[in-house]
């Protein structure tokens, strides 16, 4: 019963601390374990009475400063790979969309000709039926109005 009972105050210690160290690294379970690592030999130094010295902890910090500097310049590489990936993008859509207005443009300049065309031929259609007719009636008039008189054809 009693072993029981550390068993399960271990396990709650173990998941209580996995949990803090979890926390204080942000999520991140690499760092934590760095973080845990470190304690961890830092007690261990402690208990044989080996404290770290200041320039051990100096190249440690420096270390880790390497490590950080790294992972800044992977990210900032990254990110500008995709501003830049994205500005080709940007760039290929402009062009793209300019082709689209200028064959719009073209293809509505086309149409406009077509019913300019259109609409002047039938409206010269219409002009020519309308002197025809006049022409005609004109003609049919004057006979008429000729034959009256007694000018006849």
């Amino acid at each position: 019963m009693a072993s029981r009972r550390i068993l399960q105050i271990g396990g709650a210690t173990v998941a209580v601390g996995s949990v803090y160290y979890l926390y204080s690294a942000g999520g991140n379970p690499k760092v934590a374990e760095k973080k845990l690592e470190h304690d961890m030999s830092a007690a261990g130094a402690r208990l044989q009475g080996k404290d770290l010295s200041a320039t051990e902890a100096q190249k440690k910090g420096e270390v880790w400063a390497k490590e950080a500097g790294a992972t800044l310049d992977r990210t900032v590489d990254s990110v500008r790979g995709e501003i830049r990936q994205a500005d080709s993008i940007v760039t290929a859509k402009m062009h793209e969309a300019g082709s689209k207005v200028d064959q719009l443009k073209d293809e509505s300049t086309k149409h406009l000709k077509d019913a300019y065309k259109d609409t002047s031929k039938e409206l010269q259609q219409t002009a020519d039926n309308f002197d025809k007719t006049v022409t005609k009636k004109t003609a049919e008039a004057k006979s008429g109005i000729s034959s009256w008189l007694g000018f006849g054809k």
